[in-house]
């Protein structure tokens, strides 16, 4: 697994790199991540976040845009571990998780705004790979993300952490 230290990164790529602004607290069992943007836009509705985490994620994370809810959780144990068990690097979400406890010991980097206990309601809302905008960037399905506990990146293109 790829190690990623965000400020190396700003300081290699300064004309490519986008930071987000800080408001993300890492959740996850990987302390850094990254790979290619898969986006989700959804409210108060995970049925896109269940559904994407049944597929193959290496190499990708899935950058979810809550809308910035705090009333309920868009990601929890069982979600989280399937997309552990399917490969995925991470997920970036706009919005709250839940089961902590258990999320800090997946094999997955979770980076999301705060915990919430509530799950949400399955209605099948939500749009799949469309540019997202929060925390002061845009984040368009097929570019790039790294994250770790310094805070959250994006690039057009993939980047080596240097040497």
């Amino acid at each position: 697994m790829q190690h990623y230290v965000t400020p190396d990164l700003c300081d290699a790529y300064p004309e490519l790199v986008q930071a987000l602004e800080p408001m993300f607290s890492n959740f996850g069992g990987r302390d850094s991540f990254g790979g290619q943007i898969v986006t989700i836009k959804c409210f108060e509705d995970n049925s896109r976040v269940k559904e994407q985490v049944e597929l193959d994620g290496k190499g990708k994370v899935l950058v979810v845009d809550g809308g910035g809810s705090l009333r309920r959780a868009l990601l929890g144990d069982m979600l989280a571990e399937k997309a552990a068990k399917n490969g995925w690097e991470g997920l970036v979400i706009y919005g709250c998780v839940r089961d902590v406890d258990v999320l800090i010991q997946t094999d997955l980097g979770v980076q999301a705004l705060a915990s919430h206990p509530m799950k949400t309601d399955r209605r099948g809302v939500g749009e799949l790979d469309i540019a997202v905008t929060f925390a002061g960037v845009t984040f368009r399905p097929g570019e790039y993300i790294y994250a770790d506990n310094n805070g959250v990146i994006v690039s057009p293109t993939p980047l080596k952490m240097p040497e």
